[in-house]
């Protein structure tokens, strides 16, 4: 329920409310300012509301661009998550979702990119019929004014002159087209599909930020959208002179007989974006030297379904569940650091990955691999802990796909803290529910489940994990097989000791039959997956959580690994 989100996420949509707020009070401030301000009467004469349009969208820009690289400084916000760890775990976690902010921002810049251009391209549409205007109107008077001097109020200067020769041969013009440009292809390169696919392709194209902000910074530079002086002002205010401009004779003797003179606004995106450019250069050296600390390889494992499997060392370093790093080989390209999550558990004296051949970088990864040990360079790790798993009676664990991959870390960590008798684990009971088009790529999950599976079985434990295997897709060939084997101790698919169920589960059996056994326990559901799946859990949560506060209850939990 909406209750529910503001709950555990008030943080969240407190920093929404306040960057909406900011940027709704820019907009409206400077849009008001520009549309009245005296100083842009004659300014106003020619282009009209145009320039409120252009001058409120440029101040949300900056902002905007002030925030985008915070987000994004992974080092500041372990940082951060360090230095709050006194907080409630909930602010902690909000942290967790600084690529979301993060695309938020970016949204907004290309709307704001789009208002801004649009608004421009009217200007100079606006300017170039004011400069071409031969009938004595306000427009066409203060066009011709000072064409000599610095004084000028219309930068277009000669009737010969085209809108697309300003937009290609001024410093505002050129520098936003490449902003534009750059903007566009970081933006469509991100997408779910190319990050997934493409990964090269969006990692590239995303450091065009540094065109973007160097474009940016010159970008205001020239001052093409100019006002009148402060000293102009006082000599020939424009509320008492501006009516003698379009009727002037040769020998005028009044007050109003000098020409209003105009100057620049000058260039502020530097002002913005300064601050975050300094944070984020030593983010980046940061980085560097963190990436030149030695990673020795103890443990290469080939997995079936070309799925390889690394275990390093790294001195001082030091994880928690649910965490994850970034991973550069520099014999496969020096530039390139990829995402991956951690599959060892906090106990063991390693941390380990699990690469899947998924793009062209983890297809060579793999190669190089199989040949020699290239090496390594680990950033990290990043990321809360995942560490409310431990806090619950029972526990539903749901991995969907890759999304199994986090679940690996908690399934070990759990085993070790529960044969350690840890006091911190409260867990008596989990239910782990694996869904998947194919187990083939991960079928070393497999193993690590049927490792389990024996150590449970070897202690006595055997009932302490519950697991149940959804093959979500499968052909005719594999259904046969399973016919054919049905009487088996193990599993023609997995070989574990769980049959695999073919299709997908009937959730509201799942928590009724987990309701039914532990009829006053707490349960914590978890789910690292898809959109669609977290709300049907968040609907079976709620429906199958008793009213009577001494009976069951379920609490829903999304990781956002």
């Amino acid at each position: 329920t909406m209750g529910n989100w503001l709950v555990n996420h008030w943080f969240s949509a407190a920093v929404l409310a306040a960057w909406l707020g900011i940027n709704i009070f820019l907009f409206t401030y400077y849009f008001l300012f520009f549309d009245q301000d005296e100083q842009y009467f004659y300014t106003r004469a020619i282009l009209g509301s145009a320039l409120a349009w252009a001058r409120a969208s440029a101040k949300c820009l900056n902002f905007n661009s002030m925030l985008i690289l915070l987000p994004v400084c992974r080092n500041l916000l372990s940082f951060l998550r360090g230095t709050c760890s006194c907080c409630r775990r909930t602010l902690r976690k909000q942290l967790d979702h600084n690529l979301t902010f993060h695309k938020l921002v970016a949204y907004a810049l290309a709307l704001l990119t789009a208002v801004h251009t649009i608004a421009h391209l009217f200007n100079l549409e606006r300017y170039n019929q004011s400069q071409q205007a031969t009938d004595g109107s306000l427009p066409a008077v203060l066009s011709k004014i000072h064409l000599q001097g610095s004084k000028w109020l219309n930068p277009i200067h000669s009737n010969q002159t085209t809108v697309e020769y300003v937009a290609f041969t001024t410093i505002p013009g050129l520098t936003g087209v490449i902003i534009t440009l750059a903007l566009i292809l970081m933006v469509t390169s991100s997408t779910e599909f190319i990050r997934r696919n493409y990964f090269e392709l969006f990692w590239y194209t995303h450091h065009l930020f540094l065109v973007y902000f160097a474009g940016l910074i010159i970008h205001g530079i020239a001052g093409l959208v100019r006002g009148q002086t402060e000293q102009s002002m006082a000599e020939v205010h424009p509320y008492h002179c501006s009516e003698y401009l379009t009727q002037r004779d040769q020998n005028c003797t009044h007050s109003c007989c000098k020409d209003p003179e105009f100057g620049s606004i000058p260039a502020e995106s530097w002002k913005w974006v300064l601050a975050p450019i300094i944070l984020y250069v030593f983010e980046r050296i940061l980085r560097v030297w963190r990436a030149q600390q030695n990673v020795v390889v103890t443990k290469v494992v080939m997995h079936p379904a070309r799925v390889l499997e690394l275990q390093m060392q790294k001195k001082g370093f030091c994880m928690e569940v649910g965490q994850y790093i970034f991973v550069n080989c520099p014999a496969i390209s020096p530039l390139e650091w990829h995402p991956f999550t951690l599959t060892s558990a906090p106990e063991e004296d390693f941390f380990s990955i699990h690469i899947r051949a998924a793009g062209d970088w983890t297809e060579r990864l793999i190669d190089t691999f199989q040949l020699e040990k290239p090496r390594i360079e680990v950033d990290g790790p990043f990321g809360t802990a995942s560490e409310d798993v431990f806090q619950y009676e029972v526990a539903m664990l749901v991995g969907a796909g890759i999304g199994v991959t986090p679940f690996a870390s908690i399934l070990k960590s759990i085993w070790y803290k529960f044969q350690q008798a840890d006091q911190t684990l409260k867990t008596k009971k989990i239910y782990f529910y694996w869904l998947c088009r194919d187990t083939g790529a991960f079928a070393w999950f497999n193993d690590l489940l049927a490792s389990l599976e024996q150590k449970m079985a070897e202690s006595g434990k055997a009932d302490f994990l519950t697991y149940r295997l959804f093959l979500t897709g499968w052909d005719t060939s594999i259904a046969n097989n399973v016919a054919l084997h049905f009487d088996t101790a193990t599993d023609t698919v997995t070989g574990l000791k769980h049959k695999t169920i073919f299709g997908r589960p009937m959730w509201n059996m799942e928590f009724a039959a987990v309701a039914a056994a532990h009829p006053r326990s707490v349960v914590g559901v978890f789910l690292c997956g898809p959109e669609a799946l977290a709300k049907s859990l968040q609907k079976c949560c709620h429906q199958h959580s008793s009213l009577d506060p001494r009976k069951v209850k379920f609490y829903f939990n999304k990781e956002n690994f």
